[in-house]
């Protein structure tokens, strides 16, 4: 089985492709930019060496939001019959729901999966699903799934650093200020921020997330 793979982690994308060829799959091409994955798939094919399964990462460059979504739907509109699997470090229904918006009718092939990266260590599993969605199924991980039944995790789900950002948010502090009080870098508050915001469902598209994620903190800590 022909598969593409996306991160911008060179790691990552290394053991992937190692785990996969162990297991008889063929990647045939990688790469680490959003925007040039959808370029990649159409050389493949133009090469005739189609892919089954492309594998992605949401977050990549070059803005490291929600790119390899985006490239995910650029390569089902031009290649509607190459499975699409996306990876994601979070549990965000926003995520899961555009991905289901991919899917194509039952029992067609070009199927679509989301997966968790805390979980492609189960290999059994993500093989499983890779293998599924090249059939045409749709997968959507467990965890996932679950979440999104009872719906969004809000900020229960939020970590204690999380927490902890988010309430420096709400005193009005901007990133250098909150990565100062926290000992933190900059880059690292980033992230927690990019965690808190899909946690609480307000992924990129949403308009003044950041203000609805304070007004979220606020009403939740009132009185």
């Amino acid at each position: 089985m022909r598969v593409v793979l996306a991160d911008d982690s060179g790691l990552l994308r290394e053991s992937l492709a190692a785990m996969l060829a162990r297991r008889g799959f063929t990647v045939v091409g990688q790469c680490a930019d959003a925007e040039a994955l959808p370029r990649l798939v159409d050389e493949l094919v133009a090469a005739g060496t189609v892919p089954e399964v492309v594998i992605t990462d949401v977050r990549m460059p070059p803005g490291m939001a929600d790119d390899g979504l985006r490239a995910a739907a650029a390569i089902r509109r031009d290649h509607p019959g190459i499975g699409i699997v996306v990876c994601s470090q979070y549990v965000a229904g926003a995520y899961a729901r555009r991905v289901l918006e991919l899917s194509q009718p039952a029992g067609r092939v070009g199927g679509t999966g989301y997966v968790l990266k805390d979980n492609v260590g189960r290999v059994a599993d993500f093989i499983g699903t890779v293998r599924a969605v090249a059939a045409g199924a749709v997968v959507i991980d467990p965890e996932v799934a679950g979440a999104m039944g009872r719906g969004a995790p809000g900020l229960a789900g939020l970590t204690p650093r999380e927490t902890e950002v988010l309430e420096a948010m709400a005193r009005g502090l901007a990133n250098s200020e909150i990565a100062a009080e926290l000992f933190v870098s900059e880059a690292a508050v980033g992230k927690h921020i990019a965690a808190i915001l899909m946690k609480l469902d307000l992924p990129p598209e949403v308009p003044n997330r950041r203000v609805k994620a304070i007004l979220a903190y606020l009403a939740d800590t009132a009185g």
